[in-house]
């Protein structure tokens, strides 16, 4: 007998066996209201930097829309290692056209070498834009980013838009790379006041952008974008002795998880798939509801 279990791209078939040893990973209670499952993992030409990536379906009766980048690529004299996820809401178009074509347009700015943050944030700019123009096909959803762009494993390069995170193990120290855009904030609240938005405060609920958007900074999200941003924060850093562990993940691990808890279990773990299924095993138990999505970069 085979189990069908869609994935975010595509489908896969899973034997007895496959389920037997899926099994091991999550319990079959969970199994039943997690339905999407995506992993992998991949190493630099060299193999001294290994990656592995993970992705679960949430309990919500809508198909996956976490995506994600995670691969190393050679352009030129360059080996540069790409690594993103991308959590959409009110669908999977948004996410998916991230997925697509956010590295590229990165990659294709002519400044790029010289002048990666400035390239990183234009690319950011002119892929919303296509996004808003293409909205009729694409539909009124968006997404959150967080991409990461390391090159030639000296040079590490992270930009993010919304609430999916990066942290960065330093010696065993979790240092967070990005900002979570939330509503609440001083400065994220100040600008979407001055912009005519405003963000509610419902007892029980977390705070939104006009009462329906849970991060202050997105790609697509036309009807709200008046009032939203879309320009990342972005930070780069020297890969030196002391940088050992990148993860990044969608807000569906950091509800539930604090930096230093996922850099203590992602070290603890030296095969980074094997790491990844750990923070995403963790976060169900701690019962996280929504879509889930992990990469851990292990540097040496």
């Amino acid at each position: 007998m085979l189990l069908l279990c869609s994935c975010v791209q595509g489908i896969l078939l899973f034997s007895n066996r496959s389920l037997y040893e899926l099994g091991r990973f999550m319990d079959q209670s969970t199994l039943q209201i997690r339905s999407a499952l995506n992993y992998g993992k991949g190493r630099s030409h060299e193999g001294i930097i290994k990656y592995g990536f993970c992705l679960v379906k949430g309990k919500a009766n809508h198909p996956m829309e976490d995506y994600h980048v995670a691969k190393f690529v050679q352009i030129q004299e360059h080996e540069l290692g790409l690594f993103a996820i991308y959590d959409g809401h009110l669908g999977e178009s948004v996410p998916a056209y991230l997925q697509k074509h956010l590295f590229s347009n990165i990659l294709k700015e002519e400044e790029f070498w010289v002048d990666p943050n400035s390239s990183i944030s234009k690319a950011y700019e002119k892929t919303d834009q296509a996004i808003l123009s293409h909205s009729s096909d694409l539909g009124r959803g968006g997404s959150t980013a967080v991409t990461a762009i390391l090159i030639n494993g000296q040079r590490l390069w992270v930009a993010n838009v919304g609430d999916s995170r990066a942290v960065l193990s330093r010696g065993g120290e979790a240092v967070q790379m990005t900002i979570d855009h939330e509503p609440n904030t001083n400065t994220e609240r100040r600008t979407i006041e001055n912009k005519g938005g405003f963000v509610s405060n419902m007892p029980g609920d977390v705070p939104r952008v006009n009462g329906q958007l849970a991060v202050s900074r997105a790609f697509g999200d036309k009807s709200l974008k008046s009032h939203l941003r879309s320009d990342p924060d972005i930070r780069d850093i020297n890969v030196d002795a002391n940088t050992d562990i990148l993860i990044l993940a969608s807000d569906g691990l950091w509800k539930v998880m604090a930096n230093q808890e996922a850099v203590d279990i992602a070290r603890r773990i030296k095969d980074p798939l094997k790491a990844a299924k750990q923070l995403i095993t963790e976060a169900l138990e701690k019962e996280s509801k929504d879509d889930i999505s992990c990469i851990v970069v292990r540097f040496r």
